[in-house]
């Protein structure tokens, strides 16, 4: 391993590192939406301007301008084919304000997109990423890797297993908080310093995203739980906004306090982040020149042990155990769920009756989406808790991805679990731009892959950051599936993926073209991906709701035929094309029956009992 940062460390016992790279750009008029790491190639003497300040202001190590230079990030500007070039150039200009005895430190931060389990990027295809950028910092000539502001453990490690298979340099690796002093999916900082250290960190600390009180409490926290010299640089406190900007509003004076406080808790690398700027780094340098390090006891691991060692491994509750649904479709009973939208409004009398009408037709779950094609409906999960109180009938909740972020989508799960619920159906969600509310936001923080991984930690009693939650929750878990995607190996990829993250059955889109999903279940036994099936079964009540169907409903597609015979009964009455579809989806139950574990039968406009009609005909 290369010694050089190692043996400044060791010498001067106390290393200050630079500030916030964006922040002066900013300061400069560069655009917050512009691709920071190409200034290195259109703006260059700014980039080494600013490189050149914190030098002056005393930092021991300065950092490249390649934050975002990864291919991912570089992608969405249409920069991926200069990553080298933008990589290389950075370490120049950084080089260059360096001289002789300030070192460079090569910046990488996280991909920007979710990698596995919560997204659909896997762990190679991510170190495969991170590689291409470390190999390229690292043949320009810096002295060291730092990864830093990562939320996700998981993609750390990748980050780090990446520089380390492509050079032999010194690798600081910084996770980044939130207020309550864990890492952004929740992970306690005395669990992530262990694992850092394990997979071979040289330095652990954490930066950005909060200020020097909550970093001081993180790094308190750190000291005890590695032997590797620990770094913290954190934004310039909370940014507010101010007259429509955000700003910064922590004082050199107040850094320089905070840099005596990181060093006599035990850090040994003090720098900023995020709102910092060389005024701050001047006067960090003013609180370590006055102080000589702490030493600190050779061997304190009593909380690694404790994090680190004995997370209690618990038992999943048995499937059948978990709910009614569970229950039946271990034992292979077949199954059949209606589906209830629920209300634009709140009142909710009218579904809740619905749902009693179907349990005493025998029915054995109400499935309940969530805002179904992006509208604006009741909460799907108040009206799961409602049904299943009121009407006395399991319920199905739909849960999406589009709306919440991935800490909200895990709060919603516990409070799910308290309230009772067991059965979840995960997809990923119609994006807004669909529905009524064309202007609205999407979130998408994960997909419906990210998210079965989540619900099945949460079924192990883990949540997001590995921290235990007490007893497991005993979610039954359903996604998603399209037997006639356009681009089925996509499909058959993503499915394995959703059933490889814990998924317990699946539920189709509705079928019209029995052979359809004949090939497709075919497909799946080739591929060995074994799951029970639901068929989602729709009965047309005309010739424009067959079309609509057909060319407006994404992932379901009526056949020629169908629509033939739609067409001519609705030239015969409105009635008779009612009859007909109803006729068309007790057919097609019939023929499926013998495929799939069950059915969930949606009925159109809320007309329940063409619902009881499909599950009626089926004797």
């Amino acid at each position: 391993m290369t010694t050089k940062f190692l043996d400044l460390l060791d010498s001067r016992k106390l290393l200050l590192f630079d500030g916030g790279m964006g922040t002066l750009l900013y300061s400069h008029g560069v655009f917050i939406n512009r691709c920071f790491d190409e200034l290195n190639l259109t703006a260059p003497d700014l980039v080494f301007d600013c490189h050149a300040q914190y030098v002056k202001a005393g930092a021991d190590v300065i950092e490249t301008n390649t934050f975002g230079a990864n291919r991912v990030k570089l992608a969405a500007h249409g920069l991926e084919d200069r990553l080298d070039e933008i990589n290389r150039r950075g370490v120049e200009l950084a080089r260059k304000a360096a001289g002789d005895t300030v070192l460079v430190a090569g910046a990488i931060g996280p991909l920007g997109i979710k990698i596995e389990p919560w997204g659909p990027t896997s762990t190679e295809e991510a170190r495969e990423l991170f590689a291409e950028q470390a190999k390229a910092l690292a043949q320009a000539g810096v002295d060291l890797i730092i990864l830093e502001t990562f939320g996700d453990l998981n993609e750390i490690h990748q980050a780090l297993a990446a520089a380390r298979s492509v050079c032999d340099l010194p690798v600081i690796a910084q996770m980044t908080l939130q207020e309550d002093g864990n890492s952004l999916y929740g992970t306690a900082p005395e669990t992530f310093a262990a694992r850092l250290e394990a997979w071979g960190a040289s330095v652990v600390g954490v930066n950005c995203s909060v200020g020097p009180e909550v970093a001081l409490q993180s790094v308190e926290r750190i000291v005890p739980s590695t032997h590797l010299p620990v770094s913290v640089q954190p934004n310039a406190g909370v940014p507010r906004a101010i007259e429509g900007r955000n700003l910064y509003l922590a004082s050199p004076e107040y850094f320089e306090e905070y840099a005596k406080r990181f060093v006599l808790a035990g850090a040994r690398i003090v720098g900023g982040c995020c709102g910092t700027t060389p005024e701050h780094t001047r006067a960090m340098r003013k609180a370590l020149y006055a102080l000589a390090p702490e030493s600190r006891p050779k061997d304190t691991r009593g909380i690694v042990a404790k994090v680190n060692g004995t997370t209690p491994v618990v038992q999943e509750k048995p499937l059948p155990e978990r709910s009614g649904l569970a229950r039946k479709i271990a034992s292979g009973q077949f199954v059949t769920s209606i589906e209830l939208v629920p209300p634009r409004g709140h009142q909710v009398g009218k579904v809740i009756e619905r749902a009693r009408r179907a349990r005493q037709a025998g029915v054995d779950v109400i499935n309940i989406p969530d805002g179904p094609r992006a509208s604006a409906r009741m909460s799907s999960l108040a009206l799961a808790v409602l049904i299943e109180r009121e009407a006395g009938i399991e319920s199905l909740l739909h849960y999406t991805c589009r709306d919440r972020n991935l800490l909200g989508m895990q709060s919603d799960m516990l409070g799910a679990h308290a309230l009772g619920l067991r059965n979840l159906l995960i997809i990923t969600g119609d994006p807004p731009k669909m529905g009524d509310y064309p202007d609205a936001t999407a979130v998408f923080d994960v997909d419906s892959i990210g998210l079965t991984n989540m619900v099945t930690r949460l079924n192990r009693g883990l949540d997001l950051g590995g921290n235990s939650i007490g007893d497991p929750t005993e979610f039954v878990v359903g996604v998603g599936v399209n037997p006639g995607a356009v681009n089925l190996d996509f499909e058959l990829n993503r499915f394995y993926w959703k059933v490889d993250a814990g998924a317990h059955f699946a539920i189709t889109q509705p079928v019209f073209d029995v052979a359809v999903l004949e090939s497709f279940l075919d497909t799946l036994a080739k591929r060995n991906i074994r799951i029970p099936v639901l068929a989602g079964i729709w009965p047309l009540v005309s010739l424009r709701n067959a079309e609509f169907m057909n060319n407006e409903v994404p992932g379901a597609s009526v056949p020629e035929p169908i629509l033939r015979r739609m067409a001519e009964a609705q030239q015969v009455s409105g009635e008779q094309a009612r009859k007909v579809g109803v006729q068309i989806a007790a057919e097609t139950l019939e023929r499926v029956r013998p495929m799939v574990v069950g059915v969930q039968v949606s009925p159109p406009m809320g007309r329940l009992e063409l619902a009881l009609e499909v599950l009626g005909a089926k004797g």
